[in-house]
């Protein structure tokens, strides 16, 4: 099964690009932030030309998660079932595909260190670690995948020192995110490439993917089933080329089941 996670920075930008890159590597499940959609505009028409299924959390202008599958779409689920309050962002939706549970998620970017938002992308992050622990059980066949905007060591971002003191880079990020980990999950890409310099996102300013200056903050998370299986894995620098890319480039990878 081949699986993606992408965050194209709104959907409606970007279409042509995700339908034409959809044709050319055919991926079995497509993981889709920032979609920047309502319900009612999602384009599922388009993609169901292409062979997929498809199910979308929407929120208009901001945020949006979407899950293409052309191996099923069951079960599926907006939000977070931890039995707290719903979130009020549309951030992570989750489907079985394919006999896998597949959640694509969109961490908040947390905005400053001590900023209301930097308190709400940790409690989402501790959501996300409760979920998983009232819902699945390690043994599973389950991915998580989407834009975390956490870069778990200093090797995932282009200069360390450039962000000192910021978010996406601090302590509490950090640990939140390991915590995640510690329930049963993989970094699937880390596994396989240990070295510094490889990246997801490049920021649009400054010249940023010209001079690799970007950071690695998007995954492909999955239980040990899952990532002992795991085949080719790659980020396509080629999608944030060209005219009007994403600032994210899509993470693939192939797991043999």
């Amino acid at each position: 099964m081949r699986i993606v996670t992408w965050n194209v920075n709104s959907l409606k930008a970007r279409l042509p690009r995700v339908l034409d890159w959809l044709e050319t590597m055919a991926p079995e499940v497509v993981c889709i932030q920032e979609t920047k959609l309502a319900e009612e505009a999602f384009p599922s028409d388009e993609f169901t030309d292409l062979g997929y299924e498809s199910v979308h959390h929407g929120q208009g202008q901001w945020n949006g998660v979407a899950i293409l599958s052309k191996v099923g779409i069951e079960d599926p689920v907006s939000g977070f079932s931890d039995g707290g309050d719903p979130d009020p962002d549309a951030r992570i939706i989750w489907a079985t595909c394919g006999g896998v549970r597949v959640a694509s998620a969109y961490i908040p970017n947390g905005r400053e260190v001590g900023h209301e938002h930097y308190a709400y992308k940790l409690g989402w992050l501790a959501r996300l670690r409760s979920h998983l622990e009232k819902n699945h059980s390690r043994k599973e066949d389950v991915l998580v995948l989407g834009d975390f905007n956490v870069a778990p060591e200093d090797i995932d971002v282009w200069d360390p020192k450039a962000f000192k003191g910021a978010t996406h880079v601090s302590q509490p990020e950090r640990d939140a995110f390991q915590d995640i980990l510690d329930w049963g999950l993989q970094d699937t890409f880390r596994n396989r490439y240990p070295e510094e310099g490889l990246y997801t996102f490049w920021d649009y300013r400054q010249g940023s993917f010209y001079k690799r200056y970007g950071m690695r903050i998007d995954f492909i998370l999955a239980t040990e089933s899952l990532a002992s299986q795991c085949g080719l894995i790659l980020v396509d620098r080629n999608a944030r080329k060209g005219e009007k890319p994403s600032d994210h480039a899509p993470l693939l990878a192939d797991f043999y089941r």
